[in-house]
């Protein structure tokens, strides 16, 4: 699964990493260490040219038939097996699917009477896109835009910490994710673990836990005994 993630990127950053070219808003983009549900964060997605854009939306996809808003609380992740079927995301599958720019992801590692908190961030570069589901609703005051991360089955690496993991996009992967007109058996070829090399992970503080903390602290490696993974 995806619990929490981290930004650690400018708007110039992940506005040349995603090759658009629209100016960035005016004001800064605020970093983030511990991005969680209900939160704000960035998305990519086409505008109504098929051109990429990058806006913010609201973490938790709230189905644009919903009656009730609080839906998306509990809508932060859609699992890659059922998004044909489960009707939550049914439509954005078919739609609105979008890249979530990230710079890492927690994870917690069941350890006896605890949970460890692991941080896993690429091996390379600073910034990488998970695939994502954006829908509107628009059945309150103003229209709200929201996402959820997808996740699939673990690669070797990431299992021991959990059996759930989000869709890591490569960048080559990009336009064929975003094109509204592919077909589900091409959607489902991109849903793979990412490859184990992808990725590095090391243990942080149990201060992650709670959402009220943000700042770098919580993506400093903590000691603890070694486990094996990643080594």
């Amino acid at each position: 699964m995806c619990g929490r993630f981290t930004r650690e990127y400018t708007w110039k950053e992940v506005h040349t990493f995603l090759s658009v070219l629209q100016s960035s808003p005016g004001e800064q983009l605020p970093l983030s260490y511990n991005v969680a549900p209900t939160q704000d964060s960035v998305i990519a997605r086409l505008d109504d040219k098929g051109q990429r854009e990058i806006t913010l939306a609201r973490w938790g996809l709230i189905p644009h038939w919903a009656d009730d808003p609080a839906i998306g609380n509990r809508l932060i992740n859609a699992r890659a097996e059922s998004l044909s079927s489960k009707p939550a995301f049914r439509s954005a599958y078919a739609r609105r699917r979008c890249l979530v720019p990230i710079s890492g992801f927690y994870e917690w590692q069941k350890l006896a009477g605890r949970k460890q908190p692991w941080y896993i961030h690429p091996s390379r570069g600073s910034i990488m896109c998970l695939a994502g589901l954006w829908e509107r609703w628009d059945k309150g005051g103003e229209p709200i835009d929201t996402f959820a991360i997808i996740t699939t089955s673990a690669s070797d690496n990431i299992k021991d910490l959990h059996d759930r993991m989000p869709v890591i996009l490569s960048p080559e992967e990009f336009d064929a994710w975003l094109n509204p007109k592919a077909e589900p058996e091409q959607l489902n070829e991109l849903l793979d673990p990412a490859p184990p090399a992808m990725l590095d992970a090391y243990r942080v503080s149990t201060r992650v836990n709670s959402p009220k903390h943000s700042d770098p602290s919580l993506i400093k490696p903590v000691e603890d005994e070694p486990t094996g993974l990643f080594t």
